[in-house]
């Protein structure tokens, strides 16, 4: 295996934590889930390409009614959950859900 592995897409942290935030509340979350974390153990494991693995997630993101509105969700639901949203970072995801957690906390 490489010693430097790839960090996932921004679209793959959105879906990630999207499916993390829905899984109790709906099995085809919960299944898709372990799907792609499944998918993510293959590609850690060369047995998939990133390539493959990056159009499973567009799919996914797609069917889900794309990454913006994965993002507006994800984050809807923690700031519903919890009254904040607590996520740091400077990669894309952080920065975009950063932006909505704003707009969401303005209503």
């Amino acid at each position: 295996m490489k010693n430097k592995m790839e960090k996932p897409t921004p679209e793959a942290k959105a879906l990630s934590l999207f499916l993390m935030a829905f899984k109790k509340e709906s099995t085809a979350h919960k299944e898709k889930s372990k799907r792609m974390n499944k998918l993510w153990g293959q590609v850690t494991r060369e047995e998939v390409s990133m390539r493959d693995y990056l159009k499973e997630v567009e799919e996914t993101l797609a069917s889900f009614g794309g990454y913006t509105e994965v993002i507006w969700k994800t984050v809807k639901y923690y700031i519903k959950k919890t009254g904040e949203w607590t996520l740091e970072g400077e990669d894309k995801y952080c920065v975009d859900a950063r932006e909505i957690a704003t707009k969401i906390l303005k209503k």
